[in-house]
């Protein structure tokens, strides 16, 4: 498929707000291969690197010309291996500002929140987000994660934990990095999805830390689960 041929599948509006595969595969990918490159402006080539990051803060985007690619890059990737909190924390200063895609229904996010969460409290949010699909926007829109990587720091845990999901399915594990004794801990989140508020999500999970009730459900609608 030719390069602007995709970029065309990355815009494709769908009934019902719904995001089109191609978007889904790129919210999704560890690596995003652009191909053909050699066939586009440089104009052309900006727009569609802006657009593939709007959608994946996180993916590593390659460039290719008659599908030419180390195979290094691509395969034996241990893409859900534990990471180290170290070098996390440098993959979140690649990831930009949450910027719309072009329906204006996919972002990447991020926020970081300072303190300590307990293990069941983030278990708390992760579940209304990610399983009971209760969490709107400021629209009323529901929010839809599709993948979200993060670093936190769990309670009276002195090691820095690493949490990942995809749609339903999330896991919480131990990196081999301790927390300084002289560093503030914090937590540092991104997520990839549909109809994503930063700034609720952050008071969603500042409450979550803070384990302040009213503002933990201000935003749950138990009564209007999300489809």
């Amino acid at each position: 498929m030719k390069l602007h041929r995709k970029g065309q599948h990355l815009a494709e509006e769908k009934p019902d707000g719904l995001a089109s595969e191609a978007t889904r595969q790129v919210a999704l990918a560890d690596i995003i291969l652009i191909n053909k490159t050699d066939l586009i402006s440089e104009e052309e080539l900006n727009k569609l690197r802006t657009t593939v990051r709007s959608i994946n803060g996180l993916g590593k985007i390659l460039e290719t010309q008659r599908s030419r690619v180390d195979l290094s890059n691509v395969l034996d990737l241990h893409a859900f291996d534990s990471l180290s909190g170290v070098s996390l924390q440098e993959k979140f200063h690649l990831v930009p500002a949450a910027q719309p895609h072009l329906d204006q229904s996919i972002v990447t996010v991020t926020f970081e929140v300072p303190g300590n969460v307990k293990e069941e409290s983030l278990n708390v949010f992760m579940q209304n987000l990610l399983w009971e699909k209760n969490v709107r926007n400021k629209d009323n829109h529901c929010m839809e994660v599709i993948r979200l990587k993060g670093l936190v720091s769990v309670k009276d845990n002195p090691q820095q934990m690493i949490i990942q999901g995809v749609h339903e399915l999330y896991d919480l594990e131990e990196t081999p990095v301790s927390w300084d004794h002289d560093t503030e801990r914090t937590n540092r989140l991104v997520l990839i999805g549909k109809n994503l508020d930063k700034d609720i999500l952050k008071l969603l999970f500042i409450a979550t830390v803070t384990e302040t009730e009213k503002q933990q459900t201000a935003h749950l609608k138990d009564d209007q689960i999300c489809p």
